[in-house]
């Protein structure tokens, strides 16, 4: 069976009373008490972060780095405490080097954008997986379109894992940059990421990393991995939509031209010419989503509060007991079934359309994914439209999975 990584808790978490936390989880839905299982696509968010993005925007709000007035500094102070707390969440060297984007997605396009439309040339290769979101696809595909590079795919096994000898052979020295995800969307599978970099460096080529369904469940320190560039999305741990973070070495940032031009991101500005701010400015032009990162600063704080060791520990207990009372539904097949796993089991039901599977799953008031996941490539390798996909959080437990899969046989009665 798969699992997933686990370590030992080192303190007692109640998490039925965390799960009291996140207002969202009384409601009902179609009649029914929530039963929310698509953490993966956005976690819910305790009152915790709710309540400092209102007192933000109550008694804090003004803009940010431009007013000398209490308003304004005080303002500025929240905004560079969250920089300061995620600096501290993934252990980078300097806040400096840590970056507020929109997202994953702007996080990798960043990349894209500005490393890869400096660095690469004709004949140039870009290395991903075959399981990447569309967002670490599309963005290389259209660098590598504009400059003549070809992007590379490693293949992955039955099982949902990378086939590291085959990575070995597609790295070469035309690779100009490697970039997969730590934790697949769709398979849940957990990547070698430690490996891939240090292959990666050993050859003198620098590795990306899309962090943004590893950062809720695992702790990720940078310095450790000696990655390049890892990004995350708020809204995939506890945090608000629409910020992110995207972490890279200061000496590959400063050599970087600006992704966007405006306001804050420059040093001075004449009508011949326009010199470019220090880090982390460059790269933060316009007006931030300031409630957005005293929220994602609140839901660093509030993880920390619960503690990585504990809630890896918490959501392994959940997956092997969902892997293991899934499966022994006749006709459930399971995609995706690595050695190394988190909080993701993505199935099929027979011959049953996932949507058939997830509408009939709605109205038993139970939310999971379904379809491809931004994953269509993915899919085309197992030759399959899509998948149902229940995701966990740590505010689930194993009730909910009980009555995932008291639905899920209601839904292969109901369709045969």
């Amino acid at each position: 069976m798969a699992t997933a990584t686990k370590n030992k808790s080192t303190k007692k978490v109640d998490f039925d009373k965390i799960r009291k936390d996140f207002p969202l989880l009384k409601r009902e839905m179609n009649g029914k008490p929530i039963v929310f299982l698509d953490s993966a696509a956005s976690s819910q968010k305790p009152n915790y972060v709710l309540r400092a993005m209102d007192h933000y925007y109550k008694k804090l709000h003004a803009n940010v780095h431009r007013g000398v007035y209490q308003l304004s500094q005080e303002a500025t102070d929240a905004f560079e405490k969250s920089r300061r707390l995620v600096k501290e969440f993934i252990n980078a060297p300097s806040e400096k080097e840590c970056i507020f984007v929109r997202g994953t997605t702007e996080g990798i396009n960043l990349v894209a954008s500005t490393y890869g439309r400096k660095n690469l040339e004709a004949g140039d290769e870009v290395l991903i997986s075959t399981m990447e979101h569309h967002s670490n696809i599309v963005p290389w595909q259209m660098v590598c379109e504009e400059k003549g590079a070809h992007l590379k795919v490693v293949p992955i096994n039955e099982d949902g894992e990378m086939i590291m000898s085959e990575f070995d052979k597609l790295l070469t020295d035309k690779t100009k940059i490697v970039s997969i995800n730590h934790i697949s969307n769709a398979l849940g599978t957990i990547n070698p990421i430690r490996e891939v970099i240090a292959k990666a460096h050993a050859k003198g080529i620098p590795v990306m990393i899309d962090g943004a369904q590893a950062i809720p469940h695992l702790k990720v320190d940078v310095q450790e991995l000696d990655v390049d560039f890892y990004t995350f999305s708020g809204h995939k741990m506890c945090g608000p939509t629409g910020i992110g973070i995207l972490y890279g070495k200061a000496e590959l940032l400063n050599a970087m031209p600006p992704y966007h031009g405006g306001g804050e991101m420059i040093e001075t500005v004449t009508f011949e010419k326009t010199t470019y701010n220090t880090l982390p400015h460059k790269f933060e032009a316009g007006t931030p989503d300031i409630a957005g990162v005293v929220g994602i600063g609140a839901a660093v704080e509030y993880m920390q509060k619960i503690g990585h060791e504990a809630i890896v520990q918490h959501e392994h207990e959940l997956l092997e007991y969902a892997t293991t009372e899934l499966k022994k539904i006749d006709g459930l097949r399971i995609v995706g079934e690595a050695k190394e796993k988190a909080s993701v089991v993505s199935f099929l039901l027979g011959n049953s359309h996932p949507y058939d599977v997830g509408t009939i799953l709605d109205k038993l008031g139970i939310a999971v994914r379904t379809g491809h996941h931004c994953t269509q490539p993915l899919m085309a390798r197992f030759g399959i439209p899509g998948t149902v996909r229940a995701s966990f959080a740590f505010y689930n437990n194993k009730e909910d999975v009980d009555k995932l899969v008291e639905g899920v046989k209601r839904a292969a009665r109901m369709l045969g």
